[in-house]
């Protein structure tokens, strides 16, 4: 298969160091983004909390949500790997993943290990479901409608489940930077285990992709935090502003290519 066609079939990017560098910055995006609408302009952290017919938390994950399901639509219709827009979904992904999240641990009153819980059994159904009807759940093999539909379905569970995970870290005896640090360690032997062992790389992927969101999450809630809570208090629309900027010249300037043709690697 030459790369012209494989350029068609693939419209998920490879799986290399600028990716994970991206990821990072789209899930710490996607707490901050998905904290301006939900807690400072629909008002779930002020005085008028609970007060309003409306819950924060879900229209957020309305707004995203929606935005999710066009963007989705619009890249599951694409002819071939466009990179800002795989992007851009990504990002509507994290920011509704952060929204349903908060909406899970906080609103339904399961607090943080139910909804942790709730949302891990959501990601494991959703990889045994795409196993057993697809064969493999390795992002290698996402080159048709369905398997990408899998593929964008199980993101933003994991991106949902990152998020809980990130919070019930935070909030607890580990703190903004504790918790950025543990995530961010786990991060790094996964990497060990991907360069000196031969473990399943379908696993470490998936492992690493949960991971790098309550990385996002610890580190977005130590830019808006305020100062008594350990943050540096900044404010959320300047720091996804700032965040924005990053991810937009980080894809511009790093190489951007379609992942390997199924069967190139390890499938799982």
């Amino acid at each position: 298969m030459d790369a012209r066609t494989r350029d068609t079939l693939t419209k998920v990017p490879a799986v290399t160091l600028g990716f994970w560098i991206i990821k990072i910055l789209c899930t710490t995006l996607g707490e901050t983004g998905g904290d301006t609408v939900s807690m400072t302009w629909l008002g779930e952290t002020t005085a008028e909390a609970g007060k309003s017919a409306l819950n924060g938390y879900l229209v957020g994950t309305a707004i995203f949500g929606i935005l999710l399901a066009v963007l989705v639509t619009v890249q599951i219709r694409a002819r071939r790997f466009n990179p800002w827009l795989y992007w851009a979904t990504i990002v509507a992904s994290t920011t509704a993943g952060t929204t349903l999240a908060d909406f899970s641990t906080r609103s339904l009153g399961i607090g943080y290990p139910g909804g942790s819980l709730l949302l891990l059994a959501s990601v494991l159904a959703c990889l045994f479901a795409w196993r057993r009807a697809l064969g493999s759940v390795s992002v290698d093999t996402v080159t048709t409608p369905r398997a990408e539909l899998f593929y964008w379905v199980t993101i933003t569970f994991s991106q949902t489940l990152g998020t809980a995970l990130g919070d019930w870290a935070a909030d607890g005896a580990l703190g903004y930077l504790g918790g950025a640090l543990v995530f961010g360690a786990g991060l790094l032997v996964l990497g060990g285990l991907y360069v000196w062992t031969r473990v399943s790389r379908v696993f470490l992927f998936w492992t690493a992709f949960i991971l790098t969101r309550p990385l996002g999450a610890t580190v977005g809630d130590f830019f808006d935090k305020p100062h008594a809570q350990g943050g540096l208090e900044v404010s959320r629309p300047v720091a996804s502003l700032i965040l924005a900027v990053a991810i937009l010249a980080l894809i511009a300037l790093l190489p951007q290519r379609p992942g390997g043709h199924p069967g190139a690697q390890e499938r799982g």
